[in-house]
C-alpha cells in the first residue's frame, strides 16, 4: 500500500495536548501495555491512566515525571565506564520504553551519540551474537529468496518512509561482520528520528544477510547468520533485484532506501543502479561527502580563498574518498563554470597501490579512473605531499596511524594552517588522533575526525576537533526528502544539505577554530538542513507533495516527532 494505511492509534494525527487511546483492541489488563515499548511510560502513568487502563497493583504507587525518569537513567548509565555497558542499556531502554530513550538521546546528544553510533556501535557489532537478546528490524537471507515481499509484510507497520539496509560485507573500518551488521541500519535509524525528527514507526532496518567471509565468526559458535560464504554474481544481484521491487510494491516509490556499509564493488554499482528507478541514498558515499564538503567550505573562513585555489589528496579512495572528491568536483564547477573533468585535476587520490595516476588507469576499478592524473607513480603518502603540495588532506582508508609525524610535518611545512580530515571510523582506525595532529603541526592545523576526539590545549591554547559526522546530514537530509516527497535524490540536494550546515556556523564557533556547529543544536540544524533539501527538490520537479508550503524550516520543525510521552484517556 504506496501511502500507508490509517492511524488506527491516532498518535500521529493528535497533538501533544490531545490525548488519544493507545488500544485498537479490548483487554482485561494493562500488562500488554506496560510492554509495548511504543506506549510504555514506565512510572509515569498517571493515576487516571492507571484506573483507565487496568494498569493498578502491577506499578509501584508513585508517580514520576518523565523529566525525573531521565534523570535516573543518565545517572545509571553513567555509572557505567565501559561504552558497550552503556551501549547495551541504552538498547535495553529503546525496548521497554521508546519514548523515554529518544528523550534521552535528544536531550544528551552530544554525550550519547558516541554510545548509540561511532565508535562503540563498531564494538556492538563486532559482539553482536553475544549481546543479541531481542531482534530488531528485517532478517532478509538467501534462504528466503522469492519470499521477501511476504517477509516484509510480516514487518508490523506499513507507514515505513525510510530504511536503512546494509549487507554487513564492509562495517566502518572494521571489515565484513555478516549479520552482525545490523547495528548499523538500527542505530543509524536511531539517529533518523532522534537528529532529524523522522517517526520511529516511519524507520525500518534491515540487513540482507548473503554469508561471510570471516572465519571467526564462521567458527563462533553465537554467531547469528548464515554460516556460509558470501555469495556473489548473478545470486547476488537477484537477491537484490528481489529486495528492491519487493520495497518499492510494498511501500511506494517515495521510500527512501539508504545502503549503508556496503562493500565497494557493491556500493557504487547499487547506487549506480537503481538512482534512476528508486529513492535511494548511501550515506558512505553521498552522506560523508555532503557533510565533508560542508566542512571543506566552512574552513575557508580560515583558510581564504575559495575552493579553487586549493590543492586536495586524499589517502583512501573507496566509497568515502571517490564521492567526496566528486562533489568537491561539482561543487567547484558551480563556483567557476568549467567542466568537472578539469576540476577533478586538483584533486589526487592514493590507494593501497600508492597514487592513482593515468599510467595505472588500465588495473584501475571504474571509479577510480576519473582521478587517474598524468603524474608519475609515488607510492608512499609522504612522497605525494611532499611532490604535490596540497593544502588539504583527507583521511578515508579504514587504516588507522596512516598520516605519520613525517606526513602531518610535510603539510605543516608547506601550509600555515594544513587543514587535516582524519575520517575513518571507528576511533582506532582514524588515520591521526587530534593531539597528534596539533601537536606535529605545532598548534596550526586545522583537525577534523569521523569519530569524535576530546579538545586538547597546547601552549596555552585548547583547541577544539571538528567532527565530520554523517549524523549532520542523513537525518536532515532524510526528512527534507520525506517532506517533499521527493521521488528521487539528486547531487544538488547533497549540495543545498552542505550550505545549509555551513549556514549554521557562527562567528564564535570560528572563533574557537571550530569548522562545524556543536551537536547540541542538532534539531535546529537537521530542520534547517530539511528545508533547503526539500526546497531544491521543488526546484528541481521532483517533489510530491503539493503545494510547496511557504515556511520549509516551520514544517520541518513541526514534521518532527517529539519524545515527550503522551496523555492515554
Amino acid at each position: 500500500m504506496a501511502d500507508g494505511v490509517e492511524d488506527v492509534y491516532g498518535e500521529d494525527s493528535a497533538t501533544l495536548d490531545q490525548s488519544f487511546t493507545p488500544w485498537t483492541i479490548s483487554v482485561a489488563s494493562g500488562y500488554s501495555l506496560m510492554r509495548d515499548p511504543r506506549h510504555n511510560k514506565g512510572l509515569a502513568f498517571t493515576e487516571k491512566e492507571r484506573d483507565a487502563h487496568y494498569l493498578r497493583g502491577l506499578l509501584p504507587p508513585v508517580v514520576l515525571s518523565q523529566e525525573l525518569q531521565e534523570k535516573k537513567m543518565m545517572n545509571i548509565i553513567r555509572q557505567y565506564t565501559v561504552p558497550l555497558h552503556r551501549y547495551m542499556a541504552m538498547v535495553e531502554l529503546q525496548e521497554t520504553n521508546e519514548r523515554l530513550f529518544y528523550k534521552l538521546l535528544v536531550d544528551n546528544v552530544e554525550e550519547l551519540l558516541p554510545i548509540v553510533y561511532t565508535p562503540t556501535v563498531g564494538e556492538a557489532c563486532q559482539k553482536f551474537g553475544s549481546i543479541f537478546k531481542h531482534p530488531q528490524g528485517l532478517y532478509i537471507s538467501l534462504k528466503e529468496k522469492g519470499k521477501i515481499l511476504e517477509i516484509l509484510n510480516n514487518w508490523p507497520e506499513r507507514t515505513v518512509k525510510v530504511i536503512v539496509v546494509t549487507d554487513g560485507e564492509r562495517i566502518l573500518g572494521l571489515g565484513d561482520l555478516g549479520c552482525q551488521g545490523m547495528g548499523i541500519p538500527v542505530g543509524k535509524l536511531s539517529l533518523y528520528t532522534a537528529l532529524g525528527g523522522v517517526c520511529p514507526s516511519q524507520c525500518l532496518p534491515i540487513t540482507i544477510d548473503v554469508g561471510t567471509n570471516n572465519e571467526k565468526l564462521l567458527d563462533d559458535e553465537f554467531y547469528i547468520g548464515l554460516r556460509q560464504k558470501r555469495a556473489t554474481g548473478k545470486e547476488y544481484a537477484d537477491l537484490l533485484q528481489e529486495f528492491m521491487c519487493a520495497v518499492k510494491q510494498n511501500y511506494g516509490e517515495k521510500v527512501l532506501i539508504q545502503f549503508e556499509d556496503f562493500a565497494n564493488h557493491n556500493a557504487f554499482e547499487l547506487l549506480a543502479r537503481y538512482s534512476s528507478t528508486h529513492l535511494v541514498f548511501n550515506d558512505d558515499i553521498q552522506g560523508t561527502a555532503s557533510v565533508v564538503l560542508a566542512g571543506l567550505l566552512s574552513a575557508l573562513r580560515l583558510l581564504g580563498g575559495t575552493l579553487a585555489d586549493h590543492t586536495f589528496l586524499f589517502l583512501g579512495a573507496g566509497e568515502a574518498g571517490t564521492g567526496i572528491a566528486e562533489l568537491i568536483a561539482l561543487e567547484i564547477s558551480e563556483q567557476n563554470g568549467k567542466p568537472i573533468e578539469e576540476n577533478r585535476k586538483q584533486i589526487w587520490l592514493v590507494d593501497s597501490k600508492g597514487l592513482i595516476v593515468a599510467s595505472r588507469k588500465d588495473s584501475l576499478q571504474d571509479f577510480k579512473k576519473p582521478w587517474a592524473h598524468d603524474h608519475e607513480p609515488i607510492a608512499e603518502l609522504k612522497n605525494a605531499v611532499e611532490a604535490l603540495k596540497p593544502t588539504i588532506l583527507i583521511g578515508t582508508s579504514g587504516v588507522g596511524k596512516q598520516f605519520t609525524k613525517e606526513v602531518v610535518e610535510a603539510m605543516a611545512s608547506l601550509n600555515e594552517k594544513p587543514l587535516i580530515m582524519a575520517l575513518s571510523n571507528p576511533t582506532s582506525q582514524a588515520e591521526c588522533t587530534a593531539e597528534e595532529a596539533y601537536t606535529w603541526s605545532e598548534g596550526r592545523a586545522i583537525f577534523a575526525s569521523g569519530s569524535p576526539f576530546d579538545p586538547f590545549e597546547y601552549n596555552g591554547k585548547t583547541f577544539i576537533p571538528g567532527q565530520a559526522n554523517n549524523a549532520y546530514i542523513f537525518p536532515g537530509f532524510g526528512l527534507g526528502v520525506i517532506m517533499a516527497g521527493s521521488t528521487r535524490v539528486r547531487d544538488d540536494m547533497l549540495l543545498a544539505a552542505s550550505k545549509a550546515l555551513v549556514s549554521q556556523v557562527t562567528e564564535e564557533h570560528y572563533e574557537k577554530g571550530m569548522i562545524y556547529p556543536p551537536f547540541k543544536n542538532i534539531r535546529k540544524i537537521s530542520a534547517n538542513i530539511a528545508a533547503k533539501v526539500a526546497a531544491k527538490a521543488y526546484e528541481l520537479g521532483l517533489a510530491s507533495h503539493l503545494p510547496q508550503p511557504e515556511d520549509l524550516v516551520k514544517s520541518a520543525e513541526k514534521y518532527m516527532y517529539s519524545p515527550v510521552y503522551r496523555s492515554y484517556r
